[in-house]
């Protein structure tokens, strides 16, 4: 995205900051709707939820609806459909900051990508912050050798989708609007929730109380007690990434990206302050390394 004015930085800092504040907050709660409804119930009420948001928007003149290359924003939305369904798994089973620690490996993944992908030339500055990025997810995850248990690399996989859609977005989608791709995306999200209400439905899965049933649960009604949080979810969302596209409209996209890292802080720490969920001395180490690695590539890129 082309910066409309890059001679205010500090504004776009802020926007950027409280986008990613109000994402650490409400990615929090994720769990406290798995205990009661599914991933697909989620996507789907929360799409329903975001798209007159969306419209809205649009309507504020962050650009039209329609995309103009239809192929590859299906390609992009789907790419990112696939990552919001790892990554948000992962919230419902295991601590915030190992979620958002596997979703923000995608800058080292893109950086891969360029290389392997594309043959781009990469210097050894951005070598380095791979190497770097790889020891933070280490530390956060903490993967016992010993007794390997391949769920802490879902948010990974997540990271990895995600990445693949920000190369889609900037070799491919760079001339859409913003209305347009968020539209397609959320639409994308709601219609994957829905399938997977209708495959629940015909071929139901083994009920499983609790977060651990969160994948295979599909509808849930009433769903009064989840109706909160998916509410929150959605407008938290919208309103973040329209502060989001906000920062990126104000600040030079090499040095906005930098701080989206700040939600590697604010998510971990209201988990801390507010919900009790602690943090280790390494995996502490890790999300600093994770976010250094991020500052680097971005800034290196730019």
């Amino acid at each position: 995205m082309q910066a409309e004015n890059p001679s205010a930085p500090l504004a776009a800092a802020l926007y950027m900051i409280a986008a990613m504040s109000i994402i650490g907050v409400i990615d929090n709660f994720v769990i406290r709707l798995a205990e009661s409804i599914g991933l697909w119930q989620f996507h789907f009420t929360r799409a329903v939820m975001m798209l007159p948001l969306v419209a809205l928007m649009s309507l504020m003149g962050l650009g039209g609806l329609l995309p103009r290359r239809k192929g590859w924003v299906l390609l992009r939305s789907l790419l990112l459909t696939v990552a919001m369904l790892f990554y948000f798994s992962a919230l419902a089973f295991m601590p915030i900051a190992q979620a958002l620690a596997g979703l923000f490996t995608s800058p080292i993944f893109v950086l891969l990508i360029t290389a392997f992908g594309l043959r781009q030339r990469i210097g050894p500055w951005r070598i380095l912050a791979v190497l770097m990025g790889f020891a933070g997810i280490l530390f956060v995850l903490q993967p016992d050798p010993s007794a390997f248990d391949a769920t802490v690399l879902i948010p990974v996989a997540g990271g990895f989708f995600y990445a693949l859609g920000a190369v889609v977005t900037r070799n491919h989608c760079a001339g859409e609007s913003t209305a347009a791709l968020l539209a397609a995306m959320v639409t994308a999200l709601g219609l994957t929730g829905l399938a997977g209400l209708i495959w629940l439905t015909f071929f139901p899965a083994a009920p499983v109380p609790g977060p651990d049933g969160f994948v295979a649960r599909g509808w849930v009604w009433p769903m009064a007690e989840a109706l909160p949080w998916v509410a929150l979810q959605a407008v938290g969302s919208a309103t973040a990434v329209f502060m989001l596209i906000r920062a990126y409209q104000l600040g030079e996209p090499s040095y906005v990206s930098v701080f989206e890292f700040s939600v590697m802080i604010f998510g971990p720490l209201f988990a801390w302050v507010v919900l009790g969920v602690g943090l280790g001395p390494w995996q502490m180490l890790g999300i600093g390394l994770i976010v250094l690695a991020g500052a680097i590539i971005a800034l290196r890129s730019g």
